[in-house]
């Protein structure tokens, strides 16, 4: 068979049962990487004899286009967010030149990566596919209209909003994070019936956390003293320091979370001597639901993930210096549902957590309406909904 030809109707060869998808991701941040994983685990532990391949789209397809998408992702975020935020929002505006860029950016990465892709679906044969980062989703969606590709195209939508980058022609479902953001998909022009509401894909152990008391004292942390989250995503990034310095001289525990940023993780641990305050100092961790369920709030930047997995335990959120673009976005969303406080500075900060500390009421309606967004079950839902899809 020709790569340029793509097996039709896997589904009637597939038994009619799930047992073999495809995860197309790409590592720009650490959020698509980490939904795509726990659709994997989930799916394992639903089904585990059957197969699921995660592919990092453009690091498999063509590593040149890997590195000038995600170098220049990162180096705009690092050097000038104000300049990502600014690009982001004129493509949020659907107008006829950022949807003439889309088009131009597809047409180019399909150009580039589609032959190889062609080529591992071919191989592989998955019954679906699913996407958590929109780039492989243009390329997936041109196949399809071009009837090289009959299998069910899935998007899972890694942010509290829409952007038009995400929405194709060629997309079955796309699974979202909340209720209240269909009808921007609609807007878009996207159906009804293929926006469903799964929540953002997160760690199936989020839905089987132990409580609070259990997990402080497997943390070794203090019944009685609050405890703060200080987290800035995968990378580390945000003003972790200055929140330690802000908050580190109050009675209370922090528990800071730095991920791969070494160099930060050294600097907090150095600030940390400084401090009245008890300051655990972790780097790249893998029981964050651990961490999450044993702290009482959490000071963060509004990652997509790591958001979802906040609210789907209820945990209040402080959102410091949101990155411009779908960052803003996630708090404008989060706030609105009264599950975090957006603060501007760090004076700010330390009267925000002071007040709410003081006064419990508050901090139990935040996780209150926290909870009522939150999905611990999404990455369930997500797999249960392409076992609808491959039966369809």
């Amino acid at each position: 068979m020709s790569s340029g030809n793509v097996l039709k109707n896997y589904r009637l060869a597939a038994h009619r049962e799930l047992n073999k998808i495809l995860i197309l991701t790409v590592s720009a941040g650490d959020g698509h990487t980490r939904a795509a994983q726990a659709v994997e685990r989930q799916f394992k532990e639903l089904y585990p004899n059957a197969r699921v391949e995660i592919v990092d789209t453009f690091r498999y397809a063509s590593p040149l286009v890997e590195k000038m998408v995600r170098g220049a992702y990162l180096e705009i975020i690092k050097i000038s967010p104000m300049l990502y935020g600014y690009l982001y929002y004129r493509a949020e505006k659907d107008q006829p030149l950022s949807r003439a860029a889309k088009l131009e950016f597809n047409r180019i990465t399909n150009k580039l990566t589609a032959p190889k892709l062609i080529s591992l679906i071919n191989s592989f044969q998955p019954q679906v596919v699913l996407c958590t980062h929109p780039f492989p989703l243009g390329i997936l969606s041109t196949l399809k209209l071009e009837g090289k590709l009959d299998i069910p195209v899935m998007a899972a939508v890694t942010d509290f909003t829409v952007h038009p980058f995400w929405i194709y022609p060629g997309v079955d479902y796309y699974c979202i994070a909340a209720e209240e953001l269909k009808p921007a998909f609609i807007k878009h022009g996207v159906s009804t019936e293929k926006v469903v509401v799964t929540g953002i894909p997160i760690d199936p152990e989020f839905n089987r956390i132990e409580n609070k008391d259990q997990l402080k004292k497997k943390l070794k942390l203090k019944k009685d003293v609050p405890a703060i989250l200080v987290m800035g995503g995968g990378l580390g990034m945000g003003p972790l320091e200055d929140v330690v310095k802000v908050l580190g001289r109050k009675h209370c525990q922090l528990l800071v979370v730095c991920g791969r940023n070494n160099a930060l993780k050294k600097k907090i641990e150095e600030t940390a001597e400084e401090m009245q305050g008890s300051v655990y100092v972790y780097g790249f961790v893998r029981n964050i639901h651990e961490i999450m369920g044993a702290s009482d709030l959490m000071v963060t930047k509004a990652g997509g993930l790591s958001c979802s997995e906040a609210v789907a335990l209820g945990l209040p959120l402080f959102i410091t210096k949101p990155i411009p673009g779908q960052e803003e976005r996630n708090t404008e969303f989060l706030v609105s549902q009264g599950a975090a406080v957006a603060v501007k500075n760090h004076k700010q900060l330390l009267e925000k957590i002071s007040t709410y500390l003081q006064e419990p009421v508050y901090i139990r309606n935040m996780s209150k309406a926290a909870r009522k967004i939150g999905r611990a079950n999404s990455a369930k839902n997500v797999v249960e909904l392409m076992r609808q899809a491959v039966l369809k």
